[in-house]
């Protein structure tokens, strides 16, 4: 039930906008907000009004809101430039609600989360803990990524020497998440975080395993002729990627941190500046891994480490890492049915890369309470996995422009670089393959990855 106080409490602050007296009341408040007194105003929403009353040198008042983290606190404040160029305080009408009890394992969840946002590398399970995937940030653990993504299908805990855990050995992913580790060429102590993706706790389809330090990465040695550069032209994922990632990654599990108030009580709208600046972060870390892919696959060098693969086999491990994200947009994956298989020659992780772009544009232009299947065809020589989605659908002539470079079709607001598509397609190309699109405005559309199919045994 909410608590009123009947009465004015009142407070005075100085020049510097620090508390130095007040009632009871609002002298606690400052206390459970993390404050001093005297100290800075720790209530949000108070000291803005306040340097607004100093600034404009006029009375103001206005509605207030705090929390302390155990209640919600609501008031009428007014606010009076006095003679020594602080303000008098007068709060009416005070009102306090108890918060319900935070959610213990929501809570862990938001800390794993912001703390998979300064990871340093990332590589994708399966159910069993294999690696299907990995890309490192820095040089420091691109061996690491190599090495995984060389030999897929391997246990992750074969190639870092986790604390009190023999190499290799099967354990449950809970006595794994958190662990220390030591990673080979890096002098740096490392820390696993292994989250699972798509199923069930119980059961989850697929893992995310990232891996983070307390220690900052070191600076990358000076450049012996400074001002020469060698023939190699990458420096987006040479250069840039490294330098950038970490800070941008640090301002968002900062950001993160005051989103979700682990930091402590926190106005709504401050909460919301926090997940813009979040998301933003997001969206510019996003950037720079397809800045680094556009790289990759547009240098004369680049080339697929074909082999043999199971279409549905890995249109399955799709479906099942972006399985949380396509029900909390509302949407339904259709993915092959166990045992279904198509044989095909091609690059695991690239053929991965590629399904899992298709997949997450499918679910994030698909409207609520909608499905996307996903089908398995053989046409002669060539294997192919179709996404078809009931999104909005593309005309002729933004079929073409799909896969061009940077296109978005207008789509400004939904945290694409416009680079997705034309990397795949160019994925697909150097695999021997191809990928198109069916689709007309209003009937959803048809992605077509094709790869050449196996030869039969």
């Amino acid at each position: 039930m909410p608590e009123s106080l009947s009465g004015v409490t009142t407070g005075r602050t100085d020049a510097e906008d620090r508390l130095v007296s007040a009632d009871e009341a609002l002298h606690s408040l400052q206390l459970r907000c993390g404050g001093d007194v005297p100290g800075v105003l720790a209530v949000p929403s108070l000291l803005d009004l306040v340097r607004k009353c100093r600034r404009f040198g006029m009375k103001l008042v206005r509605p207030i809101t705090a929390n302390d983290g155990a209640h919600a606190i609501s008031a009428l404040a007014e606010v009076e430039p006095n003679s020594d160029g602080g303000c008098n305080l007068r709060l009416r009408h005070w009102q306090s609600k108890a918060l319900p009890a935070e959610d213990q394992v929501a809570l862990g969840g938001r800390v794993a989360r912001i703390e998979r946002q300064s990871a340093e590398f990332e590589a994708l399970l399966d159910a069993d803990q294999r690696v299907l995937s990995a890309k490192a940030a820095n040089d420091e653990l691109r061996p690491l990524a190599i090495a995984m993504s060389a030999m897929p299908g391997k246990a992750w805990t074969g190639y870092v020497e986790v604390e009190g855990i023999a190499a290799g050995q099967d354990m449950h992913w809970r006595l794994l998440d958190g662990v220390n580790v030591k990673v080979a060429g890096s002098r740096r102590p490392w820390r696993a975080l292994v989250s699972p993706q798509g199923g069930t706790l119980s059961k989850p389809a697929g893992f995310t395993l990232s891996l983070t330090s307390d220690i900052a990465p070191p600076e990358p040695a000076p450049s012996l002729h400074p001002g020469v550069r060698t023939s190699d032209t990458r420096l987006i994922g040479r250069d840039v990627a490294p330098v950038l990632r970490q800070p941008i990654s640090r301002i968002i599990a900062n950001a993160e941190t005051i989103r979700t108030r682990l930091s402590g009580p926190l106005a709504e709208e401050y909460s919301n500046y926090a997940a813009d600046i979040a998301a933003a972060g997001q969206h510019l870390l996003a950037l720079i891994d397809d800045l680094t892919d556009l790289e990759v696959v547009e240098s004369d060098e680049f080339s697929t480490a074909p082999d043999n693969i199971d279409l549905a086999d890995i249109a399955r491990r799709a479906a099942g890492i972006l399985g949380v994200r396509a029900r909390e947009q509302g949407v339904i994956v259709d993915a092959p049915r166990a045992g279904e298989t198509l044989p095909a020659i091609a690059e695991f992780r690239r053929v991965l890369q590629v399904l899992l772009n298709l997949l997450g544009n499918a679910i994030r232009y698909s409207p609520p309470n909608s499905q996307v299947w996903v089908r398995l065809e053989q046409d002669g020589r060539m294997a192919k996995v179709i996404v078809a989605d009931q999104g909005p659908g593309l005309g002729l002539d933004e079929q073409v422009k799909v896969f061009e470079k940077f296109e978005r079709l207008g789509r400004s607001g939904d945290g694409g670089s416009g680079l997705g598509l034309y990397i795949s397609r160019k994925l697909a190309r150097a695999m021997g393959g191809d990928l198109t699109v069916e689709s007309a405005p209003g009937h959803g559309a048809r992605f077509i990855l094709s790869v050449p199919a196996a030869e039969p045994a």
